[in-house]
């Protein structure tokens, strides 16, 4: 039986897994996160399993995790936490959750339309300190939503956006039916979504030529991961106004650093990524992650 640690539990996520890790299955020593990447190999050691949801594993960590042999990723988007190419080398197993949260993730993105299209967070942060400014924004029925990956958590997206009057447009990788081009979604849609897995060749793929040809004033929507984006050219489009709102749950470093520059911009709204973050889904993910760390 596999000597088995959750590396990094909270107490939002405690409350959940105390509901789903039961008498009958394998022991699992729960340790309370954050933990620093220094803290990491001290930390595992003894145990040929972790459970992961927001430590990094670069490849020196990985080097220096000796009994270590297989990671359960807390979510579909390993390669933002874990060197894949280095576990795999090291003979470490890397397994991920996928499908677990298709609604909860949709339903955030979603929200993050709404909040960016009414500039909700900048009115709420306005207030706060004591001001007053009734902004302008944008309605949302009949104007063009373009959902970039088409898989379960972009399909939940159209569906719920549909609900709402949205025109819906699609691209996908691999193209599927009713599928557009990707040039014809960046200059038709007046909100872009992105819902791509990171991998070699989906990193930066929202890149400085494509974010071009979108429409200038687009708001752009990113519950997928940060590296599909090429940040830099996302800040400089963000201050000339051609992008007009990034809404993001996911950076490229998380917790960001104090000097992150999207901190620095008014056009965005931020959110911790907890996109994937309600019980429905978690008492889901959990259940998958014990039952994946009992097979090894």
């Amino acid at each position: 039986m596999p000597k088995t640690l959750f590396i990094d539990s909270t107490p939002d996520i405690d409350a959940v897994w105390k509901k789903v890790h039961g008498a009958g299955d394998i022991p699992i020593t729960v340790a309370m996160g954050p933990v620093g990447e220094a803290d990491v190999p001290a930390r595992a050691a003894g145990y040929d399993t972790v459970i992961n949801d927001a430590t990094y594993f670069s490849a020196p960590t990985l080097e220096k995790c000796k009994d270590l042999k297989h990671i359960v990723f807390l979510g579909t988007g390993a390669s933002s936490f874990v060197d894949v190419a280095a576990a795999q080398k090291l003979g470490i197993k890397v397994s991920t959750i996928s499908g677990y949260g298709d609604t909860t993730v949709a339903e955030h993105a979603m929200g993050l339309v709404f909040a960016a299209a009414r500039h909700i967070a900048t009115m709420h942060g306005m207030m706060r300190g004591g001001g007053w400014r009734p902004m302008q924004g944008m309605e949302l029925r009949g104007k063009t939503l373009g959902i970039v990956g088409l898989g379960g958590i972009g399909a939940e997206m159209a569906r719920i956006a549909s609900g709402i009057g949205l025109k819906v447009i699609a691209y996908n990788r691999t193209p599927k039916p009713g599928t557009v081009a990707l040039d014809e979604l960046l200059a038709t849609a007046d909100i872009i979504s992105l819902h791509l897995g990171l991998n070699d060749a989906t990193r930066g793929f929202l890149s400085r030529e494509r974010l071009g040809k979108a429409k200038r004033g687009v708001i752009v929507v990113n519950t997928a991961r940060a590296g599909v984006v090429d940040e830099p050219a996302l800040i400089e489009l963000l201050k000339s106004g051609h992008v007009g709102h990034y809404a993001t749950d996911v950076f490229s470093k998380e917790p960001p650093a104090p000097d992150e520059p999207l901190l620095a911009l008014d056009n965005v709204t931020l959110t911790s990524h907890a996109g994937y973050n309600t019980p429905e889904a978690a008492m889901t993910m959990y259940r998958r992650a014990i039952d994946l760390a009992a097979k090894g």
